[in-house]
């Protein structure tokens, strides 16, 4: 039960982080770990609670879906082809090949959430298509903060794309990038459904929550506090496992 009541306070804390900054399952996945799940069982987990937060962004503008998932389905495709060679990966290598990989992807996500603001400018390299297949592999094997480095992609791409067709790219490219490993992970049995369940509640709670503070806290300052959260957490868990 307490465990269960970390993941919901976890899940309400990345919730509202997702409303008001971004970075989310900076929280919510070491909050999976330190309730006692094995690492693979905790990310398959996460990613399950996380998934519905690009599918419902997406279904906010689901009249513009069709038109533009017919002109670059190609591209969607491949990139649920890479979150499924992800997932594949995950399974493949397990705990002992995770464990010591949370660290630096923690790290990752948490420098890419960082410097959310500055990725695309500059990063012409971003515009060609293999980092896109690489950030599908991500998404499938670990996917903390792709939403934001899936976003520079697009920005690096298209510098002339309007932010509002921008964001529905990136939602729709994250989910396909997700749902197709997920829903491998999921045939594959290692998603713990009662701490799935409790998180995503959460982080619905976390989501309305920072709706109604959208007024009254400055997304800067929830920031701050993911990327000190995600720091300290990169460093506690490297202290752990390598020491």
């Amino acid at each position: 039960m307490l465990d269960l009541v970390l993941i919901l306070l976890a899940g309400i804390a990345g919730g509202l982080a997702n409303a008001l900054a971004g970075g989310g399952s900076l929280l919510t996945f070491p909050a999976f770990l330190a309730a006692g799940l094995p690492p693979v069982t905790a990310n398959a987990t996460n990613a399950v609670a996380a998934w519905p937060g690009h599918v419902v962004a997406a279904w906010a503008e689901r009249e513009r879906v069709p038109a533009l998932l017919a002109a670059h389905r190609a591209e969607f495709l491949r990139m649920a082809a890479g979150g499924l060679v992800g997932a594949l990966l995950l399974l493949a290598g397990g705990d002992r090949v995770f464990l010591p990989l949370v660290p630096p992807l923690l790290g990752l996500a948490t420098l890419a959430f960082a410097l959310r603001r500055h990725l695309a400018r500059g990063a012409r390299a971003l515009a060609h298509p293999v980092p896109g297949l690489l950030l599908a592999l991500y998404g499938g094997y670990f996917g903390a903060g792709l939403g934001v480095m899936v976003m520079a992609w697009v920005a690096a791409r298209e510098p002339g794309l309007a932010p509002a067709e921008a964001n529905l790219r990136k939602n729709l490219l994250a989910t396909s990038a997700t749902t197709a490993g997920i829903l491998l992970l999921v045939a594959a049995g290692t998603v713990d459904w009662p701490a799935a369940l409790v998180g995503l509640a959460g982080a619905v709670l976390g989501g309305w929550l920072g709706g109604r503070a959208a007024r009254l806290l400055p997304p800067a300052w929830i920031g701050r506090i993911v990327i000190a959260t995600g720091t300290l957490l990169t460093l506690g868990y490297a202290h752990r496992i390598y020491l």
